[in-house]
Order: C-alpha cells, then structure tokens, then sequence
C-alpha cells in the first residue's frame, strides 16, 4: 500500500493532505504535459512550481498552512505519478501556495507510481491522506525520471544520436535500453546531412545496445571511412546528424555466420559500399 512507502506516522497522516491533478481548468491541459515540460533540475527537487499546490478552488481553501500535501499526477485511468511533496508555508488565493519541499521524499518524485481509483470529476482533487490510505496501491519506483515514453517494438527503433545517447545512460526510457541488449541484429547508420548510409550488424553478448554503444563513445565505432569523417569533421558532426536504425533483429543465441551474410544483403540492397560508409 502507499504508507508501506512513505512510512508516515499517525499524527503525519492526520496533518496530511493528497491531491489528484488530472488537467487544468484555464486550457484544458494535461498536468502530465505540464509537468514533462519543466527541467530534470526541477522534477527531481519537485519544484515544477505549476503543477502542484493550488490554495484553492473557489471559495474553498485546499490546505492550511502547516500541512503536509502530497501531489500526484495523473498517467493513465487509475494511475498516478508522484511529483511533489511539501510542507504549505502561505495560502494564496487564485494561486499557487508558498511552500517548502520535505527532503525526505525526493527520491521518490517523478519516480513511484501508484494505481488509485479517484473518478474523472475534475473539480474534486484534493481530499486527506487517510481516505486513501487504504485504497492507493504501490505500483512501482521507476530506475530513472518518468519520461512519458516506452520502448514501442524493434520494428520502430530510429533514433537520434542524443536521444541513444539517453536511452544508454539510463536518462529516459530504461525498457528501451533493455530490449536493445536482448537482441543481435543488422542497422543502418544514416548521415542526415550528406544522405550516405552505413550498415552494419551486432552480434556480441551485449547486444545491440553494446554495438551503438561504441559509436557513442568513439563517434566511428572503428570503421574505416567513419573514421576518416570523424578526422574530418569531429565529434559534433556526428552527434548532429547521425541517426540509428535498426533493418532486422534475432535472437543472442542466433547464428553468427548468418547474420553476417544479412549484413552482406543490406549492403547489396542499399550500395553502401559505393555510394555510403562501408569499405567492404
């Protein structure tokens, strides 16, 4: 349940306050939206001064000063994200409440998810903490910051170089990162800028995301007329234009040989040993 994560005391639960925000009345905004817009810097500190305690709807006060609010953001039908927690400090009315943020919770916002039955009724967010003490359920604790995105399939794997180079450090997306290393398989690698293409395959234990792993690391990944562009051009070339995709996946038990001769074929198909990055 909830508390068997915030392990709050009696006397805290009884000073405490929940609110529910699902979209704002002034533009019909989701607050998820809202939330996903602000920086990391402001989600990890909860911070995300527009997304979290309004003093009031109404003639109708939400909190008091003194009182511990916990701010959860709607996800999905019974899903919540927590985003904020706080202790109110000044109640303004038609506005934001003054507040200063519990420490203590911070490795919680924007990380735990809980599944709660609240109802779509938009003009009742806020309630005390002991309503749903026993009906908000634990879901889980994200390894990284909520994102608003998930891993859709192999067959829709085109990526930036920046955002690759998120999905490997563990910023956005950890299922993406995950399913990368459970397969081998043949990509291309596409120069924005000049159109010219270079296929190449993963075949180690670490996968896919092993292979592009080195080309975030050392821009060429060893291949020779990447090489002599990175000589050329630098780094920023790379991480500006570079895109990844991913042709064809197999398992990491799949055979070595054939893949290889996928490879070839790619090659053959797309002329990348004259006309893109391939040497042979």
């Amino acid at each position: 349940m909830l508390n068997d994560i915030l392990y709050l005391t009696k006397n805290e639960i009884d000073n405490s306050k929940i609110e529910f925000n699902m979209y704002t009345s002034e533009k019909n905004e989701l607050f998820i939206d809202r939330w996903l817009a602000h920086s990391e810097t402001d989600k990890i500190n909860g911070t995300c001064n527009n997304c979290s305690f309004w003093s009031s709807f109404g003639k109708q006060r939400n909190f008091k000063p003194g009182q511990w609010v916990f701010s959860f953001i709607k996800l999905d039908e019974n899903e919540w994200l927590f985003v904020s927690a706080a202790v109110i400090k000044k109640i303004n009315m038609k506005d934001y409440a003054e507040v200063e943020v519990i420490d203590r919770f911070k490795p919680l916002f924007g990380r735990l998810i809980i599944k709660c039955r609240k109802g779509n009724t938009y003009s009742r967010y806020t309630f005390n903490m002991n309503k749903y003490l026993d009906t908000a359920v634990f879901k889980e604790i994200l390894p990284c910051l909520y994102s608003g995105e998930h891993f859709e399939g192999y067959d829709k794997v085109h990526l930036k170089f920046k955002r690759l180079s998120d999905i490997l450090n563990g910023k956005i997306m950890p299922d993406y990162r995950t399913a990368l290393e459970k397969i081998t398989g043949i990509y291309c690698l596409t120069d924005t800028n000049t159109g010219k293409l270079y296929i190449g395959s993963a075949s180690g234990e670490g996968g896919v995301a092993q292979r592009w792993g080195n080309y975030l690391e050392s821009k060429h990944g060893g291949n020779v007329k990447l090489r002599e562009l990175y000589n050329r051009k630098g780094s920023e070339y790379f991480e500006k234009y570079f895109r990844f995709t991913l042709i064809e996946y197999f398992g990491l038990s799949y055979d070595h040989d054939k893949i290889i001769e996928r490879e070839q074929y790619w090659k053959k198909c797309f002329d990348t040993i004259k006309n893109g990055y391939n040497d042979n």
